[in-house]
């Protein structure tokens, strides 16, 4: 893959953030982009958290950055506080041919505390300002944030709106929002992905008082009925988990939610799409079971599915595998029948 993909930003696809695929650590990695692209050409995908460090001292930026450009439209998150490193870091991705750039203000690591990154940022408001603004100055794209509805003993209704407010000043338009506090003491990251009561209200609430925002709601949801629910009172949805555990699911965002037909009409159709993409990865010397793991709920609740998995499970790691090994666990698998 070239090392960058300078793409001009006026040759960008428009972005329609309806519906799109959360930033997941380990999970939305540039293999998984690709493959989702199998299931849905409309939803936005965005990347795994990038911190300022890896881009600005790591080596390669490819490892990082790199992407394929069937993966568009994708929005980079990066990880940051200071305003100077995240405008360097934002012009980067605008020159690698990111169609967005997202400041994480919701992670709650005790790892990203620590470097003032993620959500503790709620408690610093005029800091994501500064660094949004920064990061506007230095790029064309679109400058996102994904945050909390707040933290630790922080009040949802006056901490979170002075946090948007502030930011929203500084020039952001487009925040997508966690309905769940983020507990800082306490907590474990898993932890603070369930425990925390989800407000949805709490984020409707703040789309009527800012109308003229872009506000966009994550957390728990599960089906393309309840994006659909939630679209009449927000302007976008993002999905983390389900989308990964279940990604099926994709494949009915473009009918559903975008009026568009999808790209695939079977599980085994998007499973042979992405065969391709699979041999172009070996080729460059991946391991074929770093690609396949994003592949193993695909065959959900399938004649066959369970087998699929373990077959991937037990071969897709040795030491030469190939897409005989895919093509093997492909075999084994069926489609439903249609009710």
């Amino acid at each position: 893959m070239p090392q960058a993909n300078l793409t001009l930003s006026s040759q960008r696809p428009s972005l329609d953030r309806t519906f799109s695929v959360a930033p997941m650590m380990d999970w939305t990695t540039r293999d998984y982009r690709a493959f989702s692209r199998t299931l849905t050409k409309r939803a936005l995908l965005y990347t795994e958290m990038v911190t300022t460090g890896a881009i600005l001292h790591g080596s390669p930026r490819e490892r990082f950055l790199g992407f394929d450009r069937v993966e568009h439209p994708i929005a980079l998150q990066l990880g940051g506080s200071d305003a100077g490193e995240l405008a360097e870091c934002a012009a980067i991705a605008e020159a690698w041919g990111y169609d967005e750039v997202n400041l994480n203000v919701g992670c709650p690591s005790d790892r990203v505390q620590n470097n003032l990154i993620g959500a503790c940022l709620m408690g610093y408001p005029e800091k994501v300002a500064q660094a949004v603004k920064a990061m506007q100055a230095a790029v064309s794209i679109p400058v996102t944030v994904k945050c909390r509805i707040g933290i630790d003993d922080q009040d949802e209704e006056a901490d979170l709106e002075r946090f948007i407010a502030t930011v929203a000043e500084a020039g952001c338009e487009i925040f997508t929002l966690h309905a769940r506090k983020a507990w800082l003491q306490g907590l474990s990251p898993k932890e603070n992905r369930d425990i925390p009561p989800l407000n949805y209200a709490r984020v409707y609430r703040l789309k009527q008082r800012y109308p003229d925002l872009h506000i966009g709601i994550n957390g728990g949801i599960k089906t393309l009925d309840a994006c659909r629910e939630h679209l009449k009172h927000v302007d976008s949805v993002m999905i983390g988990r389900e989308a990964y555990q279940n990604p099926w699911l994709l494949a009915g965002v473009d009918e559903t939610l975008y009026g568009t037909p999808g790209p695939v009409q079977s599980r085994i159709e998007a499973a042979n799409a992405f065969r391709p993409y699979i041999a172009q990865r070996l080729n460059e010397g991946a391991k074929l079971n770093h690609i396949t793991r994003h592949l193993l709920g695909l065959f959900q609740g399938c004649p066959g599915g369970r087998r699929f998995r373990r077959h991937l499970s037990e071969h897709a790691h040795k030491e030469g595998a190939d897409l005989r090994i895919f093509d093997d666990a492909l075999s084994l698998v069926r489609e439903p029948q249609a009710a």
